[in-house]
């Protein structure tokens, strides 16, 4: 069984924790939440406990993924209204991918010590640790649907990694600077499509957003690809 392998011999365990990946992640993940919680028991400060809420944030597409695997691994009959359930967790999947990759941009916080009560390399082990953790779900988790969708077309698995990239960026960018979240495709659609129509429409007077879009699009992109080659030639 590979890591990413779901195990059928514990159908009592969560999801999650079906794979050898999987129980590592959550180890990893309790690693950076008990590093959040010594650093509140030491500084009395809760600055980095919105990491916590980041990386769940981040668990929910993998989660996705990971659910939709299991189903197309499943041998039950697969109807027209299963199909749309399929797409539309698909879709909610698309919104929620950028969480993970959001995490990276985190590691401003190492120069922003508002509260530098504990050493300097305590912080950079708790952002990098979940930095860590929110890059490898996202990887994971487009590894997972690139298989279920296009894991026989090599030309249409680039591309399709690629535009997951791109909107990844996209949706880094659009957190990290305008503020919105995921769910603000529900709750604010008008002003997020104004803001992303200024973009597209002056191009120019937003530069720094697309140049920021285009280096972290590219940048994951070589991530994903390295990470991916390194399993194959490690497997």
């Amino acid at each position: 069984m590979t890591p990413d392998t779901l195990s059928p011999a514990r159908p009592w365990m969560p999801i999650l924790l079906r794979s050898e990946i999987g129980r590592l992640l959550a180890a990893s993940t309790a690693f950076s939440c008990v590093l959040v919680a010594l650093r509140i028991f030491r500084s009395h400060s809760p600055i980095f406990i919105f990491m916590v809420w980041n990386l769940f944030l981040a668990y929910i597409p993998y989660a996705l993924s990971t659910w939709l695997t299991r189903r197309q691994h499943a041998a039950r009959p697969k109807t027209p209204r299963s199909r749309l359930w399929a797409l539309t967790i698909a879709l909610v999947w698309l919104l929620f991918i950028p969480n993970t990759f959001y995490i990276l941009t985190d590691l401003y916080h190492l120069v922003d010590r508002q509260h530098p009560r504990v050493p300097e390399w305590f912080d950079l082990v708790l952002i990098f640790s979940f930095a860590w953790n929110g890059l490898l779900l996202g990887v994971l988790s487009v590894r997972q649907m690139e298989k279920l969708l296009l894991y026989k077309n090599a030309f249409y698995s680039n591309v399709f990694v690629f535009a997951v990239m791109f909107l990844s960026a996209l949706g880094v960018y659009t957190g990290r600077y305008l503020r919105y979240n995921s769910w603000d495709v529900l709750s604010n659609p008008f002003q997020l499509t104004a803001d992303m129509l200024n973009m597209i429409t002056h191009p120019l007077q937003n530069h720094q957003a697309w140049s920021m879009i285009a280096c972290f699009t590219i940048l994951l992109s070589f991530i994903y690809r390295m990470l991916k080659k390194m399993a194959q030639a490690l497997a």
